[in-house]
C-alpha cells in the first residue's frame, strides 16, 4: 500500500474538491495520516500521483484538473496491469529505503556523539522500542532516536509510536530527535518525563486513529520550539548533559 497515495485519497475524499498538491501534502501531515522522513515529502506526493495517472491511466484514483492540481477520478475505469502493478511496488520500495537509510544514519550519528561523550554506546541489534543501549559511570540509559530532515513547510516533522512510547515509562529513557541539516545536524534531547508532560498538555498529540505521537519541531528567531510558538525548547537543544 502507497501510504503517499492512501493519504492523498483520503484527503480528497474529505475536501470534496480539487486541492494543489502542497496543500494535499499539507493536509495529510497535519491529520496524522502521513509519515514520512524524506526531505520534500510534497514534491514525492506529486510524482506519486503523476506517476499513478501515467501509470494506470483511466484506473487511476486520480485524475489532474489544473496544474499540479489533483482531484478523485469518480469515472475510474479499467483494470490496473501487472506492470502498473509492479512500478507501484518499486516505488514503494524506494520510498521505504530513502526512509530506512535516513533512520539508521540518525542512530549511528547519535551512537557516535554518545561515545565521544564518554558513553559506553551500541545500537540494538533488534528493535524493542529503544534504538540504543549506553552505560556512563554506572548508570544504563535507553535511548530512542528519530531523525528528520527539514520539510518544505521549514518544520522538522517525526512520529513516535503510541505502543512504543507506553512501554518504555521510565526515567532513564531518553527521546534524542536528529535535526538533519545540509551543513550539521542538531539534536533536540529530551527526557521521557518531560515528554510525558508534553503529551499531557497536548503539546504533542495524537495521530493515525491514537496510534502515534506526532511531534513538529520548527525554528524561529534563532529558538527552537516543539508544537507551537509558545513551546520553547531551548534547554534541550544540544544539551547533551541531560542524560545523567
Amino acid at each position: 500500500m502507497n501510504k503517499f497515495r492512501e493519504s492523498a485519497k483520503q484527503i480528497l475524499k474529505k475536501a470534496k474538491t480539487p486541492l494543489h498538491y502542497k496543500e494535499i501534502t499539507r493536509l495529510a501531515l497535519e491529520a496524522g495520516i502521513l509519515e514520512t522522513e524524506g526531505k520534500t515529502p510534497d514534491a514525492t506526493m506529486n510524482a506519486q500521483l503523476v506517476m499513478d495517472i501515467k501509470n494506470k491511466g483511466e484506473a487511476s484514483d486520480f485524475i489532474q484538473t489544473a496544474p499540479a492540481t489533483y482531484s478523485l477520478n469518480h469515472n475510474k475505469k479499467g483494470t490496473i496491469s501487472t506492470a502498473a502493478q509492479i512500478r507501484d511496488e518499486e516505488a514503494e520500495e524506494r520510498i521505504q529505503i530513502e526512509s530506512g537509510y535516513t533512520g539508521k544514519a540518525g542512530e549511528h550519528v547519535v551512537c557516535s556523539e554518545l561515545l565521544f561523550r564518554g558513553f559506553n554506546a551500541s545500537i540494538m541489534s533488534v528493535d524493542v522500542g529503544l534504538d540504543i543501549v549506553a552505560t556512563y559511570k554506572g548508570k544504563m540509559f535507553g535511548i530512542q532516536v528519530k531523525t528528520s530532515n527539514l520539510s518544505s513547510f521549514n518544520t522538522y516533522v517525526f512520529d513516535v509510536r503510541k505502543a512504543s512510547f507506553e512501554r518504555h515509562d521510565s526515567g532513564n529513557i531518553y527521546y534524542i530527535f536528529v535535526l538533519h541539516g545540509e551543513e550539521e545536524n542538531n539534536y533536540l534531547i529530551i527526557p521521557y518525563l518531560e515528554m510525558e508532560k508534553l503529551v499531557s498538555q497536548k503539546v504533542i498529540h495524537e495521530v493515525g486513529h491514537g496510534k502515534r505521537y506526532r511531534i513538529n519541531i520548527k525554528f524561529r528567531d534563532n529558538k527552537v520550539y516543539l508544537g507551537n510558538l509558545q513551546n520553547e525548547m531551548q534547554y534541550f537543544f544540544n544539551n547533551w548533559g541531560i542524560i545523567k
